[in-house]
């Protein structure tokens, strides 16, 4: 399997030639980069030129009674379904269960990206792909800790495998995910059936298609450092660095030029730089003009194309000061392209019903 390069990497080399398409940047703000109360989320889908990719609703069910032992249809494996489920606003690939962003009816809103780690990759392999983990994920969680926790129980017990492209089954890879509802956010780093998760809730945060977790986390898999150890990637002193240990190449977040530190760049100047004081600029239109961006290659062209975008706002409706889970109603804004190119595609507001 061919590695990535990233777009900006590439125009300082006219030579350079991409060996694996590159794509997919999720972007998260809350305060004091966004306006207080609200969080704005965002997210480009970078899938191979021509993939189509439509705007989707599926409504809340219940399976209990006769449906106790229902089962569900992933792209490749099926597996027991959930008791209830939440109703989903999905930008789901056409060909396939999942969907790289969405949100559910709670607020919870999930964008992931691909990545390539050290755990081997088997294309034989058909598991749980990391788009049918973020349905999943909002489909089951009510909030971004529970689908959270949907999303690395299912990985750990199923794993993720299976071509990622509808006509390529080499193109296959690992995932991380940006889980976000009003209160906290979660940035998930997965190797295989192995993860880490880092929380998150405030300032800009960005993920692109690198592992970027190091040595601060706040929840891990529980066969992590064995793993490490066993096959040669950790020594097992000091303090294990996830993404030192488990990143199939260079480290993105070192790479000055890479998409993911040109879109930690735009973020803070959206922002208002919140480092200094100011910040709380970051809103719903802001977002969206970061998602039009192409210096920074955040939207893409060419043979890898942005084939949708979407920008969410989570905002507490009437908290003038705490921030404390439900203490005043959640208002959930969502826009969505639907098609390719969110440089001269419209942002439309989608509603659940």
């Amino acid at each position: 399997r061919s590695r990535p390069t990233s777009p900006c990497s590439a125009r300082a080399s006219s030579n350079l030639v991409l060996a694996r398409p590159l794509g997919c940047d999720t972007f998260v703000a809350y305060p004091p980069a966004s306006p207080p109360n609200t969080v704005i989320f965002g997210k480009n889908s970078d899938r191979p030129c021509g993939e189509g990719q439509s705007i989707r609703r599926y409504p809340s069910a219940s399976y209990g009674g006769n449906d106790e032992n229902a089962k569900l249809k992933c792209t490749y494996i099926t597996i027991p379904q959930a008791k209830q489920t939440n109703a989903v606003l999905l930008s789901q690939i056409d060909w396939m269960y999942g969907a790289e962003m969405g949100a559910n009816e709670h607020g919870v809103v999930i964008g992931n990206e691909a990545v390539w780690t050290r755990v081997p990759i088997d294309d034989n392999e058909r598991a749980l792909l990391g788009m049918d983990l973020v349905r999943l994920g909002l489909e089951r969680g009510r909030t971004s800790r529970e689908a959270l926790d949907v999303i690395t129980s299912l990985l750990e017990d199923y794993g993720q495998g299976g071509p990622c492209a509808e006509n390529d089954p080499s193109f296959t890879y690992h995932n991380s995910y940006l889980i976000c509802d009003i209160d906290e956010g979660w940035i998930l780093e997965t190797a295989g059936r192995h993860w880490v998760a880092k929380r998150i809730n405030c300032g800009s945060h960005n993920i692109s298609n690198g592992l970027t977790i190091r040595k601060s986390f706040d929840l891990c898999s529980s066969n992590l450092k064995r793993y490490a150890i066993e096959h040669k990637l950790w020594t097992g002193k000091g303090e294990l660095d996830f993404a030192e240990c488990f990143s199939d190449g260079m480290l993105d977040c070192n790479v000055k030029g890479s998409r993911l530190v040109c879109g930690a760049a735009i973020m803070k100047k959206k922002s208002g730089d919140e480092c200094r004081g100011g910040g709380g600029s970051l809103d719903a239109e802001a977002m969206m003009e970061i998602l039009r961006d192409h210096d920074g290659g955040i939207c893409m062209h060419g043979g890898f194309e942005t084939t949708a975008a979407m920008v969410s706002e989570l905002k507490r409706d009437g908290d003038e000061g705490g921030r404390g889970r439900n203490s005043e109603r959640v208002v959930a804004q969502h826009w969505m392209t639907g098609r390719p190119h969110p440089c001269k595609s419209p942002f439309l507001l989608q509603r659940f019903t």
